[in-house]
Formats: structure tokens, sequence, C-alpha cells
């Protein structure tokens, strides 16, 4: 379970590039007003839309912004009509990677993505032909020094799938993306809050990368794909080998 730690580890330090580019933001209001167009304004009775609120209050959005987005998402304001689509493919050394979109227009968002992937030596794929090797769940990582049985008895009413232990020796809780909201809530309620959470896709299995050369290529996939307006998420089945990921720093 190793890379699905350190692909969040990559997704935590893509996400503080984000941030220092200015680009997330937009993301951030573009996911809160689909979540609460799709499943209502209350964040109690719609995971999605909690997921996203946490994401955006993690990332300094202010709560009136936030609560715009919403408010704009809920009542179905012009410009919001957005559709979601994911794409599939394959990067240097066939790579998976599955690309979250939010569009206006499908055939001007695939094409920038096929474009993307033929930049950086990779090749867009059919549907079904990674999307087999990930799955959609909630992580939450704990501070150092929490046993996992303060860990086991904040979440068990909330009912985590599971508690890995990290290659750091940190905990990382596992929850569904329905239940991620109760066992952050319970977490918090147990005083131990999450210094990293997020609703995502993750690889069921990795691929190890140990060429400085190859992580490279594949990071430049990965950074022009995140930088195409119309793309929100990015995940890769990539396992980066930490020494790597320091001599590319």
């Amino acid at each position: 379970m190793a890379g699905h730690s350190k692909w969040a580890n990559i997704k935590h330090r893509k996400a503080a590039q984000d941030a220092r580019r200015g680009k997330i933001f937009n993301k951030l209001i573009r996911e809160l007003s689909v979540a609460a167009r799709q499943g209502g304004p209350e964040p109690a009775d719609n995971p999605r839309l909690r997921a996203a609120i946490d994401k955006a209050l993690a990332n300094n959005m202010t709560k009136e912004a936030i609560q715009r987005a919403v408010d704009r998402g809920a009542g179905n304001a012009d410009g919001d009509a957005m559709e979601e689509c994911i794409y599939e493919g394959y990067g240097p050394e066939g790579v998976a990677v599955m690309v979250e979109c939010l569009t206006d227009n499908r055939n001007r968002t695939v094409s920038e993505v096929r474009h993307a992937f033929g930049k950086q030596g990779g090749n867009l794929g059919t549907t079904g032909s990674v999307a087999f090797m990930f799955h959609r769940q909630g992580r939450l990582l704990l501070p150092e020094g929490v046993t996992e049985e303060a860990a086991i008895e904040a979440t068990l009413e909330a009912e985590p799938e599971e508690i890995e232990r990290r290659d750091d020796g940190r905990l990382e809780v596992v929850a569904t993306p329905d239940s991620f909201g109760r066992v952050k809530d319970a977490l918090v309620a147990a005083g131990i809050e999450p210094e990293q959470s997020d609703v995502g896709l993750y690889p069921e299995t990795t691929t190890p990368i140990t060429e400085p050369e190859l992580a490279g290529r594949v990071l430049k996939l990965l950074d022009r794909l995140e930088d195409l307006d119309d793309v929100q998420n990015v995940t890769t089945n990539a396992e980066f080998a930490d020494d790597v990921l320091d001599q590319l720093d």
C-alpha cells in the first residue's frame, strides 16, 4: 500500500505548486458549483460537496467565496452548465493516467488532453483502458504520534474502511467517499486534526519509477495536463522513489 502514500505525497506537492500559480481556486470553484448543483447545497446531505468544501478551506479559500460558489451551483446560474468527463491514457513507459475534467465544450477538452499526451510521449486511451486500475476513496493523514488504538477508538462508529501505516510511520485513515465527512468529524471531535485529507482516485497497484529521467518525463506530462483549464484532477499509478524525487526538487 506504500504506493498510495507516495502518490498522496505527489498530489499534495503538486497542489501546493498549483496554489502558488494561482490556478487552484478556479478548479475549486468549479467543483463546489457542480457538487452543489448535482447533490444540493447542504454539505451534511452531500458528501461530494462536503469534501469540496474541506479542500477549499484547506487551500485558504474564504468561507464567503465558498458560499458564493455553492449558491451559484445550487441556483444553476448561467455559465454553470459544466459537463464531467474522465479521460484515460498512458504516459511514458506505459504508466496509467486518469484525467478528470469539468468542461462546457467536450470537443475542445478532449483535443487539448490528447495533445498534451502526445507532446509528452504518451497517448490517450479508450474508455476502460486503465480505469480498472484505480478506485475512489477518501484518505486522512494523521499527525505523528497518533497511535493506532487512538485512531480506531476515534473513528470506530464512523466506519472507516481501514487504517494503514505509511512508510514514515504515520497513520492514514481510509474511508469511502460517502463516509469521508463522518470520519473526519469523528477525528476532529476526538482532538485529532488530520494533516492532510482528500477524496480522489488512487491506484490499486503501482508502477515503480526509479530513473530520474523517466520521472521527469512523467511529471512533465502530469504538469502539462494539470495546466489545462478544463482539467480538475490528474492521477497516475506511477510510484516515484523518494531519492528520485529529491533529485528533481
